[in-house]
């Protein structure tokens, strides 16, 4: 059942990104401005109205940036739920710098166990599970079919070869405690790289081991983070809710996520 769910969810993201693509090129982007100043444009809505599609099959209820509008008292019974992020970097699809994201991730009792990270305009996509772990695909992605993405996927993480300690941050919401820490790590590493990176591509560059951390002391979301993490996890990294200082968990009565650091 585990690999039908993968299937659905990177064909979900696949169409999603298409839909995506589309508007991102004809740049008509019909941008509003929601109730927490957070920018939202026909390509959010296009690539949700798609994402459903897939994810109805399953009958597992969605939880998504763009119908997050569910009361706790419905959610908190729920064992199984996917969170999905339609456009995750809004704001850097809107500078067109490529860096953004469509997150699908399916939650079991609490833990993210599937998740997938495309990144179409860069010809990205991430998937991972409990069962298989973490993978990316290095090909040409919007002209393959899913089963054939999955043959030619390559297991992370990758060997790192960089011999400075590298750290990835928000490319957009960057926070002076982030800044602080990182000042902490050069105290401890010396020389370090500093790589600013947008969307859940920062937690992607952990799992491939491009990156050694990933802090994030600044809000965010459980639509955010849930596929990232499921990158994280199965590719043998954690994501370290700052609070509790466990791995963070997901489908809580709060939906914004406590600080936290990926390593």
């Amino acid at each position: 059942m585990m690999s039908g769910f993968i299937d659905i969810g990177m064909a979900a993201a696949l169409e999603a990104g298409k839909a995506v693509m589309e508007i991102y090129e004809a740049g008509d982007f019909g941008v509003d401005i929601k109730s927490d100043n957070s920018p939202l444009t026909k390509a959010d809505i296009a690539s949700h109205n798609k994402i459903l599609e897939y994810l109805e099959q399953t009958n597992i209820p969605v939880l998504s940036e763009e119908g997050k509008d569910i009361p706790y008292a419905q959610r908190k019974n729920w064992k199984q739920l996917w969170i999905v992020d339609p456009l995750d970097g809004t704001k850097e699809f809107i500078k067109r710098n490529g860096e953004f994201t469509i997150n699908i991730a399916l939650i079991e009792n609490n833990i993210p166990i599937l998740g997938v990270v495309y990144a179409p305009a860069l010809d990205e996509l991430y998937f991972a599970s409990k069962e298989l772990g973490a993978f990316k695909v290095n090909t040409s992605i919007q002209e393959m079919e899913v089963e054939g993405l999955i043959k030619s996927a390559v297991q992370l993480p990758f060997q790192n070869t960089h011999p400075t300690y590298t750290i990835v941050a928000s490319r957009s919401h960057i926070s002076k405690e982030t800044e602080d820490f990182i000042e902490q790590l050069k105290s401890k590493y010396g020389n370090i790289e500093l790589i600013s990176k947008g969307s859940s591509l920062k937690l992607c560059m952990i799992a491939e081991g491009i990156a050694e951390c990933y802090p994030r002391f600044a809000p965010t979301m459980e639509w955010d983070t849930a596929a990232g993490q499921t990158i994280c996890m199965y590719a043998g990294h954690d994501v370290i809710d700052w609070n509790t200082k466990k791995t963070m968990i997901y489908n809580r009565e709060n939906l914004v996520n406590n600080w936290f650091l990926a390593s």
